[in-house]
């Protein structure tokens, strides 16, 4: 197994897939690498090398104590990248993964990556304030802190009917897709699970979208419930000069599963650009 050492001696899982022009890919919270197989397995069938891999506390990588500030996995990301010895890349991050993107921009040297993309991403600002009226309200935050904490397999049960917009009259995915992301989720570390939706859900990258000076992809459905699209997607096209948003008219937060075809069309149709 490919595994990337980082400077705190954290060990990241990686996926190292094909060959051609690198597409690093950065999953969502809860989940892992695993989220995005069917993209990675099309972006790599076009011609690329597609690098994914699991946050640090999530899926295959060691669960240490810290380190889930977004300073950290923007170093983590830069490691992961130094490790594999790529330049001229695509990012392409999903939800939690947008942060990483819009630290790594801001905090690392820009020149090795040529474009970006953003998918249900949380950026720029979710928590809602004076300043931004569309965000969440903490409370909401506090609750699903709690939740995590009584009963970590219930609140995810729920959380993925969200994510993905499951109800009795909209079977968006299957029952078995539904359970391997709780799966999926449980293999996350509690702390790593409690940090990284602390640091999502309170960090403000809005003094950050000036450092996307790329072209910049972001995609996001409508009918996001958990990341909503007023205070993320149509505030980052605002904000980044060099951006194409495009609404998933009625989809939801999980669109590497929901509109997963689409999505690849469409992440590769911006990278060959």
């Amino acid at each position: 197994m490919n595994y990337v050492s980082t400077s705190d001696n954290t060990q990241l899982y990686f996926k190292d897939w094909g060959a051609g022009p690198p597409v690093v890919l950065i999953h969502g919270w809860p989940l892992s690498s695993d989220s995005w197989d069917d993209q990675a397995l099309a972006i790599a069938e076009a011609g690329h090398r597609v690098i994914a891999y699991d946050r640090r506390g999530f899926g295959r990588s060691s669960q240490p104590a810290g380190g889930y500030d977004y300073n950290t996995l923007a170093d983590d990301l830069a490691a992961v990248i130094a490790h594999t010895q790529i330049s001229d890349i695509v990012l392409v991050g999903f939800s939690m993964g947008g942060g990483e993107i819009a630290r790594y921009l801001s905090r690392h040297q820009r020149n090795s990556v040529v474009k970006t993309a953003l998918v249900s991403s949380i950026v720029p600002f979710m928590r809602m304030t004076d300043s931004n009226p569309f965000g969440t309200d903490q409370a909401v935050f506090d609750a699903m802190t709690h939740a995590l904490a009584q009963d970590r397999p219930k609140f995810l049960a729920g959380f993925f009917k969200d994510f993905f917009s499951v109800s009795i009259l909209a079977k968006t995915v299957s029952d078995p897709l539904l359970e391997w992301a709780s799966t999926v989720a449980m293999q996350a570390g509690l702390n790593a699970t409690l940090e990284c939706a602390k640091a999502f859900s309170s960090t403000d990258f809005r003094d950050e979208l000036k450092g996307f000076k790329i072209p910049t992809l972001i995609i996001h459905g409508t009918d996001d419930k958990t990341v909503p699209i007023d205070a993320s997607a149509r505030a980052a096209a605002h904000g980044i000069a060099h951006s194409t948003l495009i609404e998933y008219e009625g989809a939801p937060h999980g669109l590497f599963a929901t509109e997963k075809t689409r999505l690849s069309r469409d992440l590769l149709e911006f990278i060959h650009r």
